[in-house]
């Protein structure tokens, strides 16, 4: 049975500009593919209800699990939960259960619970709250589509909270031949080899070392022994 399938997507105009540089969707595919579930696409979309909403509905459908990062925070420009309980047809409102949550932070910090505070709490109906030890202010699942926030620190402990929820397959083992010869010269043989194993996924990535041509062949699959006995006979081809 093939593993279950996710997309991000990182939203964002900080992302679109280059003023912030995405490191979410790196740490999210290297988590996926420890659990066993397949990231299959990304996608970056700006500040923009509509955007949000079009590519929410239009991953969610696609894909088992949709993974977003960015705008849950407390500015005008955090959008992010009013587009994706439209795309979904949800209401939206102040939720008890974050509010009570951000209420006792604020109050431990000494900091009034303000209006601004107080949007961090908007939840669709029907979503469950994903912990945030970090900040406290919580993400949330709803249907498919795990609701996080952009920051680093903040996304990996949301993520931690809500992967041992989900069901994974296998995990995706990869192995690597790094060769000093061009794609050019080793293209032929390499596609012999992946229709020989077509249940697994092979992929050429060249390089230059020193004015040299040279190219990293990489295989990946569920399976150890195929992967072991593609690599055997990857090496043995160009090794």
């Amino acid at each position: 049975m093939p593993n279950p399938t996710a997309a991000m997507l990182v939203i964002g105009d900080e992302i679109l500009s280059g003023r912030t540089r995405d490191s979410n969707l790196h740490y999210l595919s290297g988590e996926l593919t420890r659990h066993g579930i397949s990231l299959c696409e990304a996608r970056v979309v700006a500040d923009d209800h509509a955007a949000i909403v079009a590519a929410v509905r239009a991953l969610s459908s696609q894909y088992d699990h949709l993974f977003t990062s960015g705008g849950i925070g407390p500015t005008h420009d955090d959008i992010t939960a009013d587009a994706i309980a439209d795309s979904f047809g949800a209401p939206i409102s102040h939720r008890a259960d974050a509010m009570a949550l951000l209420g006792a932070h604020y109050e431990r910090q000494g900091l009034p619970f303000n209006e601004a505070r107080q949007r961090m709490a908007r939840i669709p109906d029907g979503a469950v709250l994903i912990d945030n030890p970090v900040s406290i202010a919580p993400g949330f699942s709803l249907g498919n589509t795990h609701v996080m926030a952009g920051v680093p620190r903040i996304f990996e402990a949301m993520l931690a909270s809500v992967l041992p929820t989900l069901t994974g397959g296998a995990p995706l083992l990869s192995q690597s031949l790094r060769v000093m010869r061009g794609e050019g010269d080793i293209a032929t043989d390499f596609a012999s080899l992946a229709a020989e194993f077509p249940t697994l996924s092979m992929g050429s990535y060249p390089f230059t070392q020193n004015g040299a041509y040279g190219t990293n062949l990489v295989v990946r699959g569920t399976d150890p022994a195929l992967v072991d006995a593609a690599m055997i006979k990857l090496t043995r081809m160009f090794g």
